[in-house]
């Protein structure tokens, strides 16, 4: 009898052959169906391991909005100070790598400005490498960058922040797993429980074919949203290179977010 390989025994062809298998099924059911591919992904998606063995499978627990945020965690303890939207200066030095300017808008399905929207960011440093416990990529730790930063929006919706472009990093899904640069966006609405949290990446990245959890969005305009633009009005000379990244939060045009029970990766 064979064997179940282990997540380090899976080979990427298994993966990316799972993968196109998946979306092939998916791309057959709504064509059958009459209606277009869904833009938020398969939580049951096989290839993306973590999600198999728990991932919801019953509807989600209704819970009273106002309970929840007397006892919810606060993403820091004052104000959000204006410096705070530039992770290139939290510390004594330079931080290493790329510096870059990321700016957009974020706007509701029907294209208006979302002002005064609480947005919270993380980020691996340039090594690929998070400062976290948990994160035991062997790559080295930057003294200079903690990797987080928070924004309000303005009346027309806009944010922009200062960072260093982020890494690519081994998650052990499978054997030589490697996740696409990216920074993790949270857009905190008017309460706790409107919280998203949804992921950036960068244009032309070699691992976006790779890697299950981009992937399993199984339509292809839904993930190119997930995909920032290089804009060369943003970027700065001799000093930054600049990328545009608009959110949309509803409708049928809206930015993938991540499920409440993500681990994020």
């Amino acid at each position: 009898m064979l064997s179940t390989p282990s997540r380090t025994e899976l080979s990427q062809r298994t993966i990316s052959d799972e993968i196109a298998d998946r979306q092939a099924l998916e791309r057959d059911a709504a064509a059958s169906a009459g209606r277009g591919l869904e833009a938020h992904p398969r939580r049951d998606f096989a290839p993306y391991r973590s999600t198999v063995l728990r991932h919801p499978t019953h509807e989600l627990v209704r819970a009273d909005p106002e309970e929840i945020e007397l006892v919810s965690p606060a993403f820091g303890h004052t104000d959000v100070a204006a410096e705070e939207n530039d992770l290139t200066i939290q510390h004594a030095g330079e931080p290493l790598g790329e510096r870059i300017i990321v700016t957009g808008r974020v706007l509701d399905g029907d294209g208006r400005p979302v002002r005064n929207q609480l947005v919270e960011i993380w980020q691996a440093n340039a090594s690929g490498r998070y400062v976290h416990k948990r994160d035991q990529h062997p790559a080295p730790l930057d003294p200079n960058f903690t990797g987080v930063g928070r924004i309000i929006t303005g009346d027309d919706g806009s944010y922009r922040l200062t960072t260093i472009k982020p890494g690519a990093y081994p998650w052990k899904n499978h054997r030589n797993a490697w996740r696409p640069a990216h920074i993790h966006f949270s857009f905190f609405g008017s309460a706790f429980t409107q919280r998203l949290i949804t992921q950036m990446y960068f244009p032309g990245d070699p691992l976006f074919a790779l890697d299950p959890i981009y992937q399993s969005i199984v339509d292809p305009a839904a993930r190119e949203r997930l995909v920032a633009a290089y804009d060369h009005d943003v970027s700065e000379p001799e000093w930054a290179i600049g990328y545009r990244w608009d959110v949309v939060l509803t409708g049928p045009r809206s930015t993938w977010t991540e499920p409440e029970d993500g681990d994020h990766a």
